[in-house]
């Protein structure tokens, strides 16, 4: 007796019982030592500020605060949670009142009499109805909203290190750029420098007009450099404004140099760490437990439908004696449904679940090697800048050195111009280079950032309030 009280007050579940599925964890990264696996120093929550720019901390409290990305993404928590209460409310019974209070009045004529009759009934009737959850199928859509809540709030997450990523990726190159506008004057100084030296020899017969010609020619692709350069930093930095929610006109920082940022260094640690640290493989996975809820759904469509419902209430012709002997009444009824034939729309139902779940499935699987394969990215792209940018160094230091003796050397006329070209063209290449290597650096270190989650866990998320009414099972 105890047994089917419990089945009907809080059902069954028809299953299937989600478990999550088999993966294949690498038991390290390709692009890792094997000594350096163990997390150095896990990206910490606040993990942009390693950077040391005050002017990027402000962008990404700003972006935090105002981003369009991330209200929308705030907004969707908001209407999976008020689904959750929506999907909670059948598994307790519903109580409806109804209160009426009718007169008539009618003109009547009988026995030779006539005259208008007036009859009036008032009653006031509360009734419940309540659907018995025999095989957990209210159960399951709350499941699959609760998950679909978790889901929402995952991918605000990945709304907001996408966000942040972004405004500082872009704050790096609006830095970077303004490196190789101020490398480009240099240069353009440097080289206008030469040609005045050449034009003072020309006009004393040291040099010829071809030695004039070449410099200035020279000179003038270095200043037409610069233009090019400006636009690509008026669009990084008007770009900070639609990712920090403000027009471009109230971004008024002005961008200074790469050169003085930290470079705050991060391990990735093990690959089985990562699946609870991306947010984005955290919202795969809730997509997947909705998705396994609903399949419990379409299952449990095939049974029947019990409901049971009840009314009690006073009817009076009066007001006054709503409440008086005799004018209570009361009705009690169950009900069963259960479809005999609709042409395959369940069965369709019930195939169309199972589908969703295994294009789900593959999702999540997706999202984790596409975890691992950020973060052994990341990795290479960061060592490998990290080479590239030392090795830059040196040959600016080559290319420095060989400028100068090339510029010595023309000036006292015991080389030609051209090969003072070149030493100089190399030497304006290289410094270009190494500011966009260092550029590479910074972005190969943030992606590393982002590929590890940005130093959220999923133990950092509050699920969402639960409503199921749990039973005596």
């Amino acid at each position: 007796m105890t047994l089917t009280f419990a089945l009907l007050l809080g059902g069954c579940s028809l299953g299937p019982d989600y478990k999550s599925p088999a993966l294949e964890v690498p038991a390290a990264y390709k692009e890792m030592p094997a000594q350096a696996q163990t997390p150095l120093a896990w990206p910490s929550e606040e993990w942009w500020r390693g950077f040391a720019s005050p002017d990027l901390n402000g962008l990404v409290a700003e972006t935090l605060r105002g981003n369009f990305d991330i209200k929308a993404a705030v907004a969707r928590v908001q209407q999976a949670d008020a689904q959750v209460r929506i999907s909670g409310s059948p598994l307790l019974p519903a109580v409806d009142a109804t209160g009426k209070d009718s007169w008539a009045r009618s003109f009547q004529r009988a026995g030779g009499r006539s005259g208008y009759v007036e009859a009036r009934s008032v009653s006031l009737a509360p009734s419940i109805s309540y659907e018995l959850d025999f095989w957990g199928r209210l159960r399951a859509t709350q499941e699959s909203a609760e998950a679909s809540a978790l889901f929402s709030r995952y991918d605000q997450q990945t709304v907001v290190l996408t966000a942040v990523t972004s405004v500082a990726s872009t704050w790096f190159q609006a830095l970077a750029l303004q490196d190789r506008i101020d490398i480009a004057r240099r240069n353009l100084a440097d080289a206008e420098q030469v040609l005045g030296a050449i034009t003072a020899r020309q006009q004393v017969g040291t040099a010829n007009l071809l030695d004039v010609s070449q410099q200035a020619a020279l000179v003038a692709g270095l200043r037409a450099q610069i233009p090019g350069l400006q636009s690509q930093l008026a669009q990084q930095m008007n770009g900070l404004g639609i990712l920090t929610g403000r027009p471009p006109e109230a971004i008024t920082l002005r961008p200074g140099t790469l050169n003085t940022l930290a470079l705050p260094e991060v391990a990735a640690g093990l690959p089985s760490d990562l699946l609870a640290r991306r947010p984005d493989i955290a919202a795969a996975e809730a997509a997947l437990v909705a998705a396994n809820a609903n399949i419990k759904v379409a299952r449990a469509d095939f049974f029947p439908q019990v409901t049971l419902t009840g009314s009690a209430g006073w009817l009076s012709l009066g007001l006054n004696s709503l409440f008086g002997p005799g004018s209570f009444f009361a009705s009690a009824a169950a009900s069963a449904t259960q479809t005999i034939f609709d042409n395959g729309l369940k069965q369709g139902q019930f195939e169309l679940a199972k589908g969703h779940y295994d294009e789900l499935l593959a999702a999540y699987r997706k999202a984790v090697v596409q975890g691992f394969t950020d973060v052994d990215n990341a990795v290479a792209a960061y060592r490998l800048a990290t080479e590239q940018e030392a090795l830059e160094r040196v040959a600016v230091a080559t290319a420095q050195q060989a400028a100068d003796i090339a510029r010595a050397q023309l000036l006292a006329g015991t080389i030609d111009i051209v090969t003072a070209l070149q030493a100089q063209t190399t030497l304006f290449t290289d410094l270009d280079t190494l500011a966009q290597v260092r550029l590479s650096r910074f972005q190969a270190l943030l992606s590393l950032y982002k590929a590890l989650g940005g130093g959220w866990s999923r133990s950092d998320v509050v699920p969402p309030a639960s409503t199921i009414y749990h039973g005596v099972i």
